[in-house]
């Protein structure tokens, strides 16, 4: 149950969104949820702001903490698609 006091960010609520309307399971949006929490503590500021070079650092980063290949590529894809600026810098890299 959510907490009607507590305002969520415009952010958050558009993950929300768009989590439901891709039909995804309960325990998979916490998952997701939970991805992009720990990567916007890793940050320090809105993941919406991250660029490709914030992302690189992050995946690094859970290299270096000994987090599986399949959990970084999960974290990685979450987090790439917090941002316009993320997505289109990402999609420069592949053509």
């Amino acid at each position: 149950m959510t907490n009607p006091s507590r305002s969520i960010s415009p952010l958050r609520q558009r993950m929300m969104d768009e989590m439901r309307m891709g039909r995804l399971e309960p325990r998979t949006r916490a998952n997701y949820l939970r991805v992009v929490r720990q990567f916007t503590v890793f940050l320090g500021r809105l993941p919406d702001t991250a660029t490709v070079e914030d992302l690189r650092r992050y995946q690094l980063h859970l290299v270096d903490r000994g987090v599986s290949p399949i959990s970084v590529n999960a974290a990685i894809v979450q987090a790439s698609k917090l941002g316009p600026r993320v997505s289109t810098a990402l999609e420069a890299t592949r053509n």
